[in-house]
């Protein structure tokens, strides 16, 4: 088993910046990936990032340029840093992580881009 906690999310004018944080705990020796996936109001859940155990990250076209995804191996932590954050950002950004052929995910947390 696999715990997810995220954190950082709140309200941000558009061009601005936040930093997400996911604390996994548990079974951390078994998991392969970590991502974050966003879900807005009305919309299906879509992946955001994704850092891989082997140093690989992958990017929606939606976000590429702006977002970065990162990892602290020490920490059990992976981050989001969102940069020139849009209105169409908003939504609950959770946090997924893959291990054993399962997927885990935290509870989520809402990033709402609005002047």
């Amino acid at each position: 088993q696999v715990q997810l906690v995220e954190s950082g999310g709140g309200l941000v004018q558009p061009g601005g910046s936040l930093r997400l944080s996911c604390a996994a705990s548990g079974s951390i020796f078994s998991i392969r990936a970590m991502g974050w996936y966003r879900q807005a109001p009305g919309k299906q859940r879509e992946l955001v990032a994704v850092t891989t155990n082997g140093g690989t990250t992958n990017y929606a076209d939606s976000v590429k340029g702006r977002f970065t995804i990162s990892r602290d191996n020490i920490r059990n932590t992976v981050y989001l840093q969102m940069n020139s954050l849009k209105p169409e950002d908003t939504a609950i950004y959770y946090c997924n992580a893959g291990s054993g052929g399962l997927n885990y995910w935290g509870k989520g947390t809402l990033v709402t881009v609005s002047s």
